[in-house]
């Protein structure tokens, strides 16, 4: 199954597909740059930052956890703590998920589809993953 990443809110498209993959189905999504976090963008900003100074506040000379800034790996990470990834069931699921910026050429003829119970209802502050990601220092190109 392809879906397109555009305007869907990320928890909701996260928990669709998460339970998609421990059914068994191959996911890809593509567009993950223009995937929605509702909230205002201090608040979001705010939220991945810790994430990632959280590794170097610990322990200097111990660096971890990794935390990504790409939003195609944000992406894949939030769909990653919604599976149980520590048991075999979990890590065979995640290895059925594929997540890409833009629209890679061997995509552009599919049949792309978009998933209605992701789609943002009455939100009024919202960022986008890409600029969240760029916030954070992440480079990629669409």
């Amino acid at each position: 199954m392809i879906i397109d990443g555009e305007g869907l809110i990320l928890g909701r498209l996260a928990s669709n597909v998460s339970k998609k993959l421990l059914n068994g189905e191959e996911i890809i999504v593509l567009n993950a740059e223009k995937i929605v976090i509702s909230g205002t963008k201090e608040w979001a900003y705010a939220k991945y930052k810790q994430r990632l100074d959280r590794a170097s506040i610990s322990n200097p000379r111990k660096m971890g956890p990794k935390y990504p800034r790409r939003p195609d790996d944000i992406f894949r990470r939030t769909v990653r703590g919604m599976l149980p990834y520590r048991k075999t069931s979990g890590r065979e699921a995640f290895k059925g998920l594929k997540v890409f910026v833009g629209i890679p050429q061997e995509f552009e003829g599919a049949e792309i589809s978009k998933l209605p119970e992701a789609e943002p209802k009455n939100i009024i502050k919202s960022i986008e993953l890409g600029e969240v990601s760029k916030l954070l220092g992440a480079k990629f190109e669409v």
